[in-house]
């Protein structure tokens, strides 16, 4: 791993956080800590991490709060990976950081390879988007390989071939590709298609993945169903 990589821990449970900081030192990656959302909020100020693991319930602030403060636009770290690692099991919780805006999801107890793979996995993820978005500057188009949707246009293509698509399954599109790799809700897609002319509900949601599944052929097999959560588009 490049030594450059800078992650920060905030884990309340002294055990826990040792054991993480070791782990993930012995990947050659810089490691800052923090015991409590305080000490995270401060770090986070004035700091530019690659990656944040996150526990949920730790003092002062919550680790919830921080991952809704970390994803408002403005902020340094705002598409900054988030693990969120916590004793919180039930679907709900797990639904609610996900939504909230962690990029994935771990329960104590764990195992500590599991969470180096994880760990991995969301930085070569970032990257990988880091690079798309390189390659394409301009926010109103977004590309994924030869799939590239122009929000001035209103159009998706793949190579020559032009994709005739809703207006629903423009929007779906773009929020999936916009946030690639990422898990996002039925809610959140709900949320961000609907408007005042546009009425979804909730279950429509999947009609509306399977026909984009369809029509996008083998880019539409990178649409990733999450069970109980939601969807995701896939990083190749």
């Amino acid at each position: 791993m490049d030594s450059t990589v800078k992650i920060l821990i905030v884990e309340d449970e002294k055990d826990i956080r040792d054991l993480m900081h070791f782990h993930l030192s012995k990947q050659n990656m810089k490691v800052d800590v923090a015991e409590d959302g305080k000490t995270a909020y401060d770090k986070l100020l004035k700091n530019k991490y690659d990656l944040i693991v996150m526990d949920w319930m730790i003092p002062e602030v919550s680790g919830l709060d921080l991952v809704s403060w970390i994803r408002k636009k403005e902020h340094i770290q705002y598409k900054t990976p988030v693990l969120m690692v916590t004793a919180k099991s039930d679907p709900d919780s797990i639904v609610l950081g996900l939504e909230t805006g962690a990029d994935d999801y771990m329960v104590k107890p764990f195992d500590f390879n599991v969470l180096r793979a994880r760990v991995k996995n969301l930085l070569e993820r970032a990257k990988k988007i880091q690079k798309a978005q390189q390659k394409h500057k301009s926010p109103r188009l977004l590309s994924m390989g030869e799939l590239a949707l122009n929000k001035d246009s209103h159009e998706v293509t793949i190579g020559e071939k032009t994709i005739d698509l809703t207006y629903s399954e423009f929007r779906m599109l773009e929020m999936l590709i916009f946030n690639q790799g990422r898990v996002l809700s039925r809610k959140q897609i709900t949320s961000f298609i609907q408007g005042e002319d546009v009425i979804v509900a909730g279950r429509t949601i999947d009609t509306h993945i399977s026909s984009l599944r369809k029509k996008l052929g083998a880019y539409g097999d990178r649409i990733e169903t999450i069970r109980g959560v939601g969807y995701r588009i896939s990083i190749q």
